[in-house]
Parts: C-alpha cells; sequence; structure tokens
C-alpha cells in the first residue's frame, strides 16, 4: 500500500508494485496506472472516458474505481479513443494560443 498517495508521481509510481490496488486511486495514480500524463486526466474526464467517484466540484480533488481503471488499461479500444481525445485536446488548445498570438497587436 501506499505511504503517502497525494504527495507526487514517485510514490504514485508505487502503485504499480502493489499486490492489490486500494479500491480508489487519485488522479495521479490513475494516470500512473494508464501511461497517460496526470495533467491529461482531466481531458479524460471532460470526454467522459473517465467518470469520477461521486460528483466532485470541478476544482475538487476526483476518486476513480480502481477496477474500472485495471479495466480501462486492458482495453485497446478505449486506450485508442483515450489517445484521440488527448490529442485532439492539445490540438485546439494549441491552435487556441496560435491564433491569439497572431491576434496580438504588435509594437
Amino acid at each position: 500500500m501506499l505511504t503517502a498517495r497525494n504527495n507526487g508521481t514517485k510514490e504514485a509510481f508505487q502503485i504499480l508494485n502493489c499486490q492489490r490496488l486500494p479500491a480508489r486511486l487519485n488522479s495521479t495514480e490513475t494516470a500512473v496506472l494508464l501511461g497517460f500524463q496526470e495533467h491529461d486526466i482531466g481531458p479524460l474526464v471532460s470526454a467522459k472516458l473517465l467518470v469520477p467517484l461521486g460528483k466532485p466540484a470541478p476544482n475538487a480533488p476526483k476518486y476513480f474505481a480502481a477496477m474500472e481503471i485495471a479495466a480501462h488499461s486492458e482495453n485497446r479500444e478505449w486506450l485508442e479513443k483515450a489517445t484521440k481525445a488527448i490529442s485532439g485536446h492539445w490540438r485546439k488548445k494549441n491552435a487556441r494560443n496560435t491564433i491569439s498570438q497572431t491576434e496580438a497587436p504588435k509594437d
């Protein structure tokens, strides 16, 4: 079991060596098990590919069911959808940044 579940990625990587996963995983642990970056979890929730437990507020910590995350990590179709969703998210975000930089007045 993890000694400090919310203290960063180094401790989150310990979850890969657990004999039995805890029932709830935080965003960092979820990212580690799925092979995504921690900042990709929010867009996956927005795309409804990950469903947090309960109904947390938008700015509240999110927890996920370990059995669901483990199933997703072994499902090629889900991983493909998630990868496409993340790629699309960052493509749109980078396009917005490029547009706003070209529209900025030049000195």
